[in-house]
């Protein structure tokens, strides 16, 4: 029971943080604020985190939480390209409308530098396990290509979006994210289509 709390607690904290960081910018953002948001402790922030720099990297956190919302209403019978584009396009939309570009370029840049975690590329995330799990159950129903492995669609799938996202940060955010992707995506994925 202790860990479930203790999770919620991160979790109120990151979220705090990420809608601080959305509406006030990261620079003008305090610890202070943060926990005060997240109504927490200042021992519960700095139990999880040394500093407001260690937030960058809990954005994959925010992205993990919402692909298990969109797990929840997903139907795995259904054509599992389909699936995955969907997922792409409802993630876009949620960083596009939620998360500054700024912040994001912040993230990628971090995960460039660091000679520590790169929490983008923990394949323990949700994040690659639904990946995982929709390219798998795609492959057996022959409506996924098994020209490479599992490991490799998957791999694929993340670089791609990683791609995207990066693309959209170097050119300051001039198209909608979004949609871009919806038109790029099918065409960059289209080998792993049976």
């Amino acid at each position: 029971m202790a860990k479930k709390n203790g999770h919620n607690t991160k979790g109120k904290i990151i979220n705090a943080a990420w809608k601080l960081f959305y509406e006030q910018g990261y620079e003008d953002t305090t610890v202070e604020e943060i926990i005060s948001e997240s109504q927490t402790s200042k021992g519960s922030f700095y139990h999880y985190f040394d500093g407001k720099d260690a937030l960058l990297g809990s954005l994959s956190y925010l992205f993990d939480e919402k692909y298990m919302e969109l797990a929840e209403t997903i139907n795995l019978e259904d054509d599992s390209f389909d699936i995955l584009m969907f997922l792409n396009k409802e993630l876009f939309t949620m960083i596009e409308n939620s998360i500054s570009m700024e912040l994001v370029a912040r993230l990628y840049s971090s995960q460039i530098i660091t000679r520590g975690e790169r929490s983008l590329l923990d394949h323990d995330r949700f994040y690659y396990k639904l990946l995982k799990q929709i390219i798998s159950s795609g492959r057996s129903r022959g409506q996924l290509s098994e020209d490479m492995t599992l490991n490799e669609q998957v791999k694929l799938y993340a670089m791609c979006e990683r791609a995207i996202i990066y693309d959209w940060c170097m050119s300051n955010g001039e198209y909608s994210l979004s949609e871009y992707s919806c038109k790029n995506m099918p065409v960059l994925l289209s080998k792993f289509k049976k």
